[in-house]
């Protein structure tokens, strides 16, 4: 939203309306040397004037609530304005179901928002409705399926009214239309880790899920991460599930030089070492091996890094040497 267009033809400034005639503009105050002074439009200050002055007054009337609207078109992430209109609404008795319908068309001009997003909450709890929410926020992934501000407010209308029931399906189309989508995957962690739960056979389920996205792109961080994630809850833990570990290392014998796979071998590599246990397959040695090969080919902009660990791998060898 802006503070120029084709409404501007048709606006009348506050300090011209006779309604209004009562009401004492109070500009902005910068101070008496201030640093940038910022180029506020006449209609800007206009407004703004007319909306301290009545903020300062504490009136709560149906043209201050109007008042407020202009003040949104004009600066949508004002939190003071949106605070403002939250009291006249309750004061006022307002409309609710109205004031939904307005917040919606203002998500739609400035959908990464956070101030609009809060209000829209605030809205829905007042009148414990979340019947709207899903659609609204799935419309708005439709445009943009990583505005972390419509996530947001989906997780906490179906964590806080229980609306569970599609979600796994909603996050798989997302999933499928892009496979790289890192909030989708986090939204299916979300629903199995508050919904479904991590019994063990929805563990293997999700396991056996998400090997099938990582051979369709090997290359893709967030399944990788969303693996990880899931092997948290396998008691077994990274190095003892024998499906993972046979498609990594089927992975591996065929070439593939993922950075995801190499460093997830050697994080299997690490935890194997972390509980005393004797593997020619995951011991240090391979690890050294794939932190020098990440470092020098497969994942340089992290070569510091590979080179750390790779120190400490061979920092193990030495001493297992010493025995």
């Amino acid at each position: 939203m802006s503070d120029s267009g084709d409404s501007d033809v048709y606006w009348v400034p506050y300090k011209e309306r006779p309604e209004w005639s009562d009401i004492t503009p109070v500009p902005e105050d910068d101070g008496i040397t201030p640093v940038v002074v910022i180029a506020h439009s006449e209609k800007f200050k206009d407004v703004y004037d007319y909306f301290r002055a009545v903020l300062q007054k504490n009136e709560k009337s149906e043209r201050a609530l109007h008042l407020t609207k202009d003040a949104v078109e004009l600066n949508p992430a004002n939190y003071t304005v949106w605070q403002y209109r939250r009291d006249l609404l309750k004061e006022l008795d307002t409309d609710l179901r109205s004031e939904l319908y307005y917040v919606e068309c203002v998500i739609k001009q400035s959908p990464k928002n956070y101030q609009v997003w809060h209000h829209r909450r605030v809205l829905v709890e007042w009148l414990q409705d979340p019947s709207q929410e899903l659609d609204l926020t799935g419309d708005t992934l439709i445009s943009d399926p990583k505005n972390y501000h419509a996530w947001q407010h989906r997780q906490w209308a179906i964590k806080t009214f229980g609306l569970f029931d599609n979600e796994l399906e909603f996050v798989d189309n997302l999933i499928s239309e892009d496979v790289r989508n890192n909030s989708a995957w986090n939204q299916r962690y979300f629903v199995m880790n508050n919904h479904l739960g991590w019994s063990d056979l929805n563990v293997q389920k999700e396991i056996c899920y998400t090997l099938e996205k990582i051979r369709f792109i090997k290359n893709n961080e967030s399944a990788w991460n969303y693996l990880r994630g899931v092997l948290l809850h396998d008691k077994r833990g990274l190095s003892g599930n024998a499906v993972v570990l046979s498609f990594c290392e089927d992975l591996f014998k065929n070439r593939c030089h993922s950075p995801y796979l190499l460093a997830f071998i050697i994080d299997i590599c690490d935890e194997v070492i972390k509980k005393g246990e004797a593997s020619l397959m995951y011991g240090p040695e391979r690890a050294l091996e794939l932190c020098k090969a990440l470092a020098d080919k497969y994942d340089k902009i992290r070569t510091k890094y590979w080179n750390y660990m790779a120190n400490k791998f061979k920092a193990l060898i030495d001493l297992k040497a010493t025995y």
